[in-house]
């Protein structure tokens, strides 16, 4: 993907963000939208309009664009697909309602469970079996097929998904009854399992396959229309999308499989981080992108984000592991937490504040955007605190409208708590921070991290904004906070490699495995991967192939690298290894004498990773006055303080700021206090020092004197 113009666009649930990268004139274009929910693609091709004209580009020039969206995650959430029907093995029909044994909370005798996205009646059975080698017991009968499916069809269904027992070890039956399908209903979706998700574990994959017909016509539509719409525009170029795993696929495959896009927008976020995180050195990074919605949390080691090959969607309780249904996609392993700018505050029924994770979206939006809401938002309180300006939300773009944000907060939040406006903000801020800080504290502490060995880089519109206090309560000593913070996300889809994974199930003691058998499966699966990066325009494939494994025994697998090249009886001690130092790596136990198994095998096929350089367009840096005046700022330690407030764009290389300080740049604002040290690396980066506790005192007072 060398091509000379390229932009991101990532479509979050209150803001769109734009990112051009014109390397020819070697600069990069930002711009911001309010997402139009009703309609996601009219934010695009308004802000891809805007965007070109700034450029003074045309749109004839661009070579391709990366997109990525929440659209699926929202799908699933609000229940707003298809109706989709099952056609399954007999015995199987309540699969997707028994779910697995583990239950989220052991004491709640009410449990709630999340719905199947195929209610029962639409769950049919058809006679065949297949065995767990492989091997056919009972034949399909195409005629139990086609009356399934007619049956459906009487029902109104709109995509129909088959899941048939061990298909993930023979898929003769799936394919058969899909042949019998087209013929029924041409042009219906029929979803496959064993080409969705072919992996062991029947729950899981039922659960992957059935959303994956789910959210397919809402997707196939909706992809089709914005890439009309770009066409119409006069776009030459490829539109290509952002995996849920951090990689590039084409429109076609997202479009066949919808349900591996899920997670695409955070997923730019944290390869945009993985791309700073080689940029400036940092071998251990907390990316921290907090945009309108969510904020998300994830962990950068060596320059790599960590992978998964699980995800929980639509959660009953949203921290909850195990409330969600189940998905077999890969996936950037990271955390999302409800709270953003948007997450609205109330006082609950015992008279506590609670923020989150309820959002009021771009549509009404905070109050502070006078589009009829009425509730305060975290951005609300922001704004109230001094930390947000009026004037210059969105470079002035966005007036904001403090008057009503007071009036506000008196009435829902203020007034119930019997405190005064400021203490009501002030309460807001810090408990969003608090929820922040105890899901990251949680999620570092699963993965047996140290978080002090940790430097967070912070983006998102409201990220830089909250970093600074976030921080502090992680006990973190640096902060990186990018030129152009509240876009990086889009900017991660252009430093994102072409790529796409696979996976297949064969489950076998190392000893007993048959060889050629799993070297015909990787066979398949890279020239299958090598064909779809051609169909991208990418030649030069780099290949990764892993196992998931286990002792005999046990009932979850670690995943463990995999020697290159031919595999065969000499490469078992090199493959026992690998996983005794993986497992002793992640357990600190070594079990040299209990046999081991494999159970899925995956290879990941990727292009190079693109590289650009990083100037901004319309950042002057370094000329004129960086101090743009002072503003009321609230702080705990002091209450408010006159702060001094800089342009972020005449901050140049090797700049030093002292806080408390407010620095200002068209997409975010960076608030940092007094026992802050911030200065400006070659990269244009902002990196915030933070005092040790011991050396707090004398700065934090000498600060806050000189700006009283």
């Amino acid at each position: 993907m060398d091509q000379s113009v390229r932009i991101g666009i990532d479509v979050g649930g209150t803001f769109t963000d734009f990112v051009m990268v014109d390397e020819a004139r070697g600069l990069i274009f930002t711009g911001k939208r309010l997402t139009t929910p009703g309609d996601p693609s009219v934010a695009i091709i308004e802000g891809t309009e805007r965007l070109l004209r700034e450029a003074g580009t045309a749109i004839g020039d661009v070579d391709s664009i990366v997109h990525g969206t929440t659209l699926v995650t929202n799908t699933v959430i609000e229940r707003k697909g298809a109706r989709v029907g099952l056609i399954t093995t007999r015995g199987f029909r309540d699969s997707l309602e028994m779910g697995s044994e583990i239950r989220y909370d052991l004491y709640d005798l009410f449990l709630e469970r999340p719905e199947p996205l195929a209610p029962r009646y639409l769950r049919l059975e058809v006679d065949e079996r297949i065995d767990a080698g492989g091997a056919v017991l009972r034949p399909l009968d195409p005629a139990a097929v086609r009356a399934a499916g007619e049956a459906l069809l009487r029902e109104g269904v709109e995509a129909i998904a088959v899941c048939f027992l061990h298909s993930y070890r023979n898929d003769a039956h799936e394919r058969l009854a899909r042949e019998v399908l087209a013929e029924l209903a041409p042009g219906l979706p029929v979803c496959i399992s064993s080409e969705v998700a072919p992996e062991i574990r029947e729950f899981e994959r039922g659960s992957t396959t059935v959303a994956n017909a789910y959210v397919l016509p809402l997707m196939r539509d909706y992809l089709a229309r914005l890439e009309t719409r770009l066409r119409a525009m006069g776009l030459d170029g490829t539109l290509y999308v952002m995996l849920s795993g951090g990689g590039i696929t084409t429109i076609r495959a997202a479009q066949q499989f919808p349900i591996r896009i899920i997670e695409s927008g955070p997923a730019a976020g944290a390869m945009g981080a993985s791309f700073y995180s080689r940029l400036i050195g940092a071998d251990h990074l907390i990316s921290f992108d907090m945009g309108g919605t969510t904020a998300k949390m994830c962990l950068i080691d060596e320059g790599r984000p960590e992978h998964a090959h699980e995800f929980e969607a639509a959660r009953v309780r949203r921290f909850r592991k195990g409330s969600g249904l189940p998905l077999k996609v890969p996936v950037i392993d990271l955390i999302e937490i409800g709270a953003g700018g948007g997450s609205l505050a109330r006082v609950d029924p015992m008279g506590l504040l609670k923020v989150g994770p309820e959002s009021a979206g771009s549509q009404p939006g905070p109050v502070c955007y006078a589009r009829g809401g009425t509730e305060p938002a975290v951005t609300d309180a922001d704004l109230l605190l001094g930390y947000l300006s009026p004037e210059y939300f969105l470079g002035g773009e966005m007036k904001l409208d403090l008057d009503a944000v007071r009036a506000a907060m008196e009435t829902r939040v203020a007034r119930p708590l019997g405190l005064d406006v400021t203490a009501a903000a002030a309460g807001i801020h810090s408990i969003v921070n608090e929820n922040m800080a105890a899901a990251t504290r949680m999620y570092i502490a699963e993965k047996g991290r140290d978080p002090r060995r940790y430097t967070m880089i912070a983006f998102g519109g409201a990220g830089p904004v909250h970093a600074y206090g976030l921080a502090k309560l992680l006990k973190l000593r640096r902060i990186v906070c990018p030129l152009g913070a509240g876009v990086m996300s889009a900017l991660g889809f252009l430093v994102a490699p072409s790529a796409i994974d696979f996976v297949r199930s064969y489950v076998a003691r190392l000893e007993g495995i048959d060889w050629d058998h799993l070297n015909r499966l990787f066979d398949e699966m890279e020239a299958e991967g090598r064909r779809l990066l051609a169909d991208a325009g990418v030649t030069d494939v780099a290949i990764r192939r892993h196992a998931d494994m286990r002792y005999v025994g046990q009932g979850f697998e670690i995943g463990v690298a995999l020697p290159a090249g031919r595999l065969g009886p000499e490469s078992v001690a090199a493959v026992r290894d690998e996983f005794l130092a993986t497992y002793e790596r992640l357990f600190d136990r070594r079990i040299a004498e209990v046999p081991i198994e494999a159970l899925t095998w995956r290879l990941g096929a990727a292009g190079p990773t693109p590289d650009i350089r990083l100037h901004f367009a319309g950042a002057q840096t370094g000329e004129g006055t960086a101090r743009k005046g002072t503003r009321e700022v609230y702080f705990p330690e002091t209450g408010y303080v006159a702060c001094p407030v800089y342009s972020r764009y005449a901050l140049a290389e090797g700049a030093e700021l002292r806080g408390p300080a407010v620095i200002e740049e068209r997409e975010s604002t960076v608030v940092v206090g007094a026992d802050a040290r911030v200065t400006v690396d070659r990269y244009l980066n902002l990196v915030i020092d933070i005092d040790a506790p011991g050396d707090m005192v004398d700065a934090r007072e000498e600060a806050y004197a000189d700006h009283r």
